[in-house]
């Protein structure tokens, strides 16, 4: 690999850094605080999980979902109503949010797998009817406090077995762990490709980038330990992630997605239902959203009208920025998780700073317009 495609292949992780070190130096250190550090996760996590399900939508051919905001704050209501006002268990509250997320998730994916209805039609329409619906619901007001039950599901910290010291030991070790469990696996993955006679990459390289990334996790876990340690809503981030990374790269829904970005004639001549593909990413779209919901209910300690606003732009945002082609058929989770990090960072380091908030949406504006240009640039060059 020489340098112009390392570059191109690491563009975002290395902007991500230059920003990372620009709000540093301009809060003077208060981006870093461990505090903040763990703020970023907590106040980000709603994109990290939109992002993965809005990355196959974008992969069947750069089609979106502008409905996610609307259908996170409708499930809120209708969460927020049956555990606060009927008193429901709340097991059964939280099946029947994701009972109202899959059934909007049936809705649009028949109306833009079966009927053909275009996926920022049927989308826009539903971001209109499910951001009313909710208000009737709400009835245009905040139902609060949530049960302490459900917050400490989403909204808590990971107990430390030994409470009697300020540093949480319990994300140190778990830091480490996770160090030498990723560095094992991409021991035994080289191995087993050395075994098979494939090609490995160079083994400083590899040796390099395994330095940096234990380097990463643990100044990361140990920032953790010196606030309250491993905030919950990251093992649910955490899971949401791997899993939709293992989906995209290992299975065969994962491959069908990227086929149907790639050309959809074809995929469909070659076999393969392409109506299921646009079906599943839809409905997994609209599943994510609830889950979505009870985070951010759970974040808030509310229901309120507003909850969700904007939240697609964050995660179509996250998506192109992290390197999702605006034609669909390329993306990865590792890189939508980039753009995650990217747009978390902005938005924290601004606000540290002060930034007027309309100034913060021209910068994240920018930021995708620049990231959007450099995939169309780039593909040309290719072609």
């Amino acid at each position: 690999m020489n340098v112009k495609t390392a570059l191109r292949k690491y563009v975002m992780v290395i902007a991500t850094v230059a920003v990372i070190i620009f709000f540093t130096i301009a809060t003077k250190g208060a981006l870093l605080y461990p505090q903040n550090v763990s703020n970023v996760i907590a106040q980000n996590a709603y994109v990290f999980v939109l992002a993965a399900g809005m990355l196959l939508c974008i992969l069947t051919g750069g089609n979106i979902d502008l409905s996610v905001g609307s259908v996170v704050c409708l499930v809120g209501a209708v969460g927020g109503t049956l555990m606060c006002n009927k008193n429901l268990p709340i097991g059964l509250c939280i099946l029947i949010m994701i009972a109202v997320g899959l059934l909007i998730g049936v809705w649009q994916g028949y109306l833009v797998a079966y009927l053909r209805v275009p996926p920022f039609i049927a989308t826009l329409a539903g971001m209109l009817m499910w951001r009313g619906l909710s208000n009737v619901i709400l009835q245009g007001l905040t139902i609060s406090p949530m049960p302490d039950g459900f917050l400490n599901m989403f909204n808590s910290y990971v107990p430390d077995f030994n409470p009697a010291t300020q540093f949480n030991e319990t994300s140190f070790i778990v830091g480490l762990v996770l160090c030498v469990a990723i560095v094992g696996y991409k021991f035994k993955a080289r191995v087993t490709r050395s075994r098979k006679g494939y090609e490995n990459p160079s083994l400083t390289s590899e040796i390099i980038t395994d330095v940096i990334l234990v380097a990463v996790i643990m100044f990361f876990m140990t920032k953790l330990s010196n606030y309250k340690g491993i905030p919950v809503i990251l093992i649910w981030v955490v899971v949401i992630v791997s899993i939709y990374a293992y989906i995209t790269s290992k299975t065969t829904i994962g491959r069908h997605l990227y086929a149907v970005g790639g050309n959809q004639k074809a995929t469909r001549l070659s076999g393969i239902n392409t109506k299921r593909v646009f079906f599943f990413a839809y409905c997994n779209m609209a599943f994510l959203s609830a889950v979505t919901a009870m985070i951010v209910m759970a974040r808030l300690n509310s229901a309120n009208p507003t909850a969700g606003t904007n939240y697609e732009m964050d995660a179509i945002g996250s998506c192109f920025i992290g390197g999702a082609s605006a034609y669909g058929g390329s993306g990865t989770i590792g890189g939508v998780m980039i753009g995650a990090i990217l747009m978390g960072v902005l938005n924290l380091g601004m606000s540290i700073m002060g930034v007027d908030a309309n100034l913060q949406k021209v910068v994240k504006g920018a930021v995708l317009l620049a990231a959007v240009i450099f995939d169309v640039v780039s593909k040309k060059q290719q072609d």
